[in-house]
């Protein structure tokens, strides 16, 4: 009897960890994994090799002779056309509008969504559709109808008027996003911020904003992905000595003068992609927490 008093007070047995239910799932997660994280290592090891040893022709051997001589001239000397300055140019570009259009889009979004959770006016519901129709809209289409209006406004060429083409059209999806997480937030804060006397401004910018901060780390990650990857408004919109990172790389790798240098290239891609990876996995949890609060919920 006391044993089996002991054996209850202890609960049950663990299960065995390895099964064959779990050993199939975590063969195909690692199979899944290396497929996804070879071209990775292929473009790493290959910007760390010398050109001689990577015309020999084997991408997934490590290098013999580490050098980072190719991120070097990546950064510094590689031609993107007519200029041999490499990717700093562009990443500065791309970081001056960057900075601005994830600012003003989230700020302006976050106001639209509070507006269309908490301050219900007529035509609410009609606004948001136009707004959620807006976000599924090709960009193809719209290209020309902007370069006239950014011509007419004398923006078209300049680094803002890719800001305000980027705020524009991040602004129906992190709308949506905003207004969904604020209307599942309690409705009694609001009316209790009401009763005190807090306006429209101090209701967000006291009670709300600190509340959010989950659905701000996925629109700044949602707008820093697309804004930093974006290569079509980049290229349409802006001239050669303003054009972002992306259109940077897409010079240096498609070049046709001189010799291919894939090391430079490889080092380069790395490059250009390394911010929104940065930024993903440094707040990849709040990611995940925001995008269940704004994105199923309303």
């Amino acid at each position: 009897m006391a044993d089996l008093a002991f054996k209850d007070a202890c609960g049950p047995r663990p299960k065995k960890a390895f099964t064959l239910p779990n050993f199939i799932i975590y063969t195909t997660l690692t199979l899944l994994a290396i497929y996804y994280l070879a071209p990775l290592y292929v473009m790493i090891v290959t910007s760390l090799k010398t050109m001689p040893e990577v015309r020999l022709g084997n991408v997934f051997s490590l290098p013999q002779e580490v050098t980072i001589e190719p991120w070097i001239k990546a950064w510094a000397t590689a031609c993107t056309g007519l200029n041999c300055d490499g990717l700093s140019r562009g990443f500065w570009n791309s970081v001056q509008i960057l900075v601005p259009s994830v600012v003003l889009s989230i700020a302006v979004a976050s106001v639209n969504g509070y507006a269309l959770a908490f301050w219900r006016f007529k035509g609410a519901n009609l606004l948001f559709t136009i707004l959620l129709f807006g976000a599924f809209i090709p960009y193809q289409v719209m290209l020309y109808p902007i370069v006239m209006i950014l011509r007419d406004i004398g923006l078209y060429g300049d680094v803002w008027g890719l800001v305000i083409v980027h705020s524009i059209f991040g602004m129906p999806i992190l709308t949506l996003l905003f207004r969904n997480y604020f209307s599942s937030l309690p409705e009694e804060l609001f009316k209790a911020a009401r009763v005190d006397g807090a306006g429209f401004w101090r209701i967000l910018i006291r009670v709300l904003l600190p509340m959010s901060a989950p659905i701000v780390v996925v629109a700044i990650i949602l707008q820093v992905t697309g804004i930093w990857n974006d290569f079509l408004f980049g290229v349409v919109y802006t001239r050669p000595e303003s054009y972002p990172m992306t259109v940077q790389l897409n010079n240096i790798v498609n070049s046709t003068f001189g010799e291919k240098e894939y090391n430079v290239n490889m080092a380069a891609t790395i490059l250009t992609g390394l911010v929104p990876l940065v930024v993903y996995f440094v707040s990849g949890k709040l990611f995940v927490r925001g995008i269940a609060a704004g994105a199923v919920k309303g």
